[in-house]
């Protein structure tokens, strides 16, 4: 154990697939330093770590830092590494005083490439950009990829999941520009040769239920299981068909083949499936190479800059079809 370092915060306030990348850096701090591993996120994402065994305590917020800050002065710690990066991690670290480490967010490199089209991006996952930064308390990336812990019990796994062999579809996003289109989701559904189970949340309940109106082979599962619970069915799914979304980190982290549609987002950017060096997980990327105006944004967009879509919509059949086979094999 490291003496220097007995208790670690780390940081990483939001989403749902960014927390997920922060797994291999959560257990290779906790089992190479053999410390006290402190996580701080937002509140409507603790369900996504309160079963991670190598976090020893979480503590969320709603808004700011100062919801909390007195109880994190009490606590003493004696590094934290920052993987948000933000004027709130900012604030945190101003406000406890304490060694920090932080990591190359590359934000001018991505500006670059999403406005002008210059591609300085390094070719290189955000998960080792994390590893560089931690080289100096000597942590090293395991190669396990990433991790993530549903909590279910085998009981609830057992009710949970259908009985034939399926394919698992996510159809949400926070932003629209990271979903799949339905004409797309309809091309998928009608060449599977497998179950399909629809997943995601309430915003996309209107969509799911019309897809399970046409094709009743469809198992509509929307709006009506929990995160954790998609997470599990995500965990046992033969595949996963996603766009860049939480759901799509989780497959990386469960080890499931992934078919991913990249739409107003892009895989150069950093953020793909990782799956770890010591797997070889197989995986098809959907990307339109013909268009010049993707990736329009790091994060998405409510709404297609240009209003055709392309990124999306011009995918064929027969190009889906081809994607499915590879993974169905």
């Amino acid at each position: 154990m490291d003496t220097q370092y007995k208790k670690v915060l780390i940081v990483r306030f939001s989403s749902i697939g960014d927390i997920v990348l922060t797994s291999p850096v959560v257990r290779c701090v906790k089992k190479q330093l053999g410390n006290k591993v402190h996580f701080i996120t937002k509140s409507k994402f603790r369900s996504t770590l309160e079963h991670n065994p190598h976090i020893d305590k979480i503590y969320t917020i709603d808004k700011e830092i100062t919801e909390i800050l007195h109880q994190l002065k009490d606590e003493k710690y004696d590094l934290i590494i920052d993987l948000h990066k933000n004027l709130r991690s900012k604030r945190l670290i101003m406000g406890l005083g304490v060694k920090s480490i932080s990591f190359d967010k590359i934000n001018i490199e991505k500006w670059l490439r999403v406005h002008t089209r210059l591609n300085f991006l390094p070719k290189k996952h955000l998960v080792d950009r994390y590893f560089e930064s931690l080289k100096s308390i000597g942590v090293s990336n395991d190669g396990e990829g990433l991790s993530y812990h549903h909590g279910l019990t085998e009981y609830d796994i057992a009710h949970l999941m259908p009985s034939d062999r399926y394919v698992a579809i996510v159809l949400g996003a926070t932003y629209h520009t990271k979903r799949i289109p339905k004409e797309k989701l309809e091309n998928i559904i009608q060449n599977s040769t497998l179950k399909c189970v629809l997943l995601g949340g309430n915003d996309v309940k209107e969509l799911s239920v019309e897809l399970k109106a046409k094709y009743p082979k469809v198992s509509n599962l929307c709006g009506k299981v929990s995160l954790n619970e998609s997470a599990a069915l995500v965990l046992s799914s033969k595949y996963t068909v996603t766009g860049d979304t939480g759901l799509m980190h989780m497959a990386a982290a469960f080890k499931t083949p992934t078919m991913v549609f990249w739409g107003s987002t892009a895989y150069e950017l950093g953020m793909y499936p990782y799956y770890g060096s010591n797997y070889d997980i197989p995986q098809v990327h959907m990307v339109n190479k013909e268009i010049n105006c993707s990736p329009c944004s790091k994060i998405g967009k409510e709404v297609c800059p240009k209003g055709h879509f392309k990124c999306m919509m011009d995918f064929t059949e027969s190009q889906i079809i081809n994607a499915m086979r590879t993974l169905e094999k």
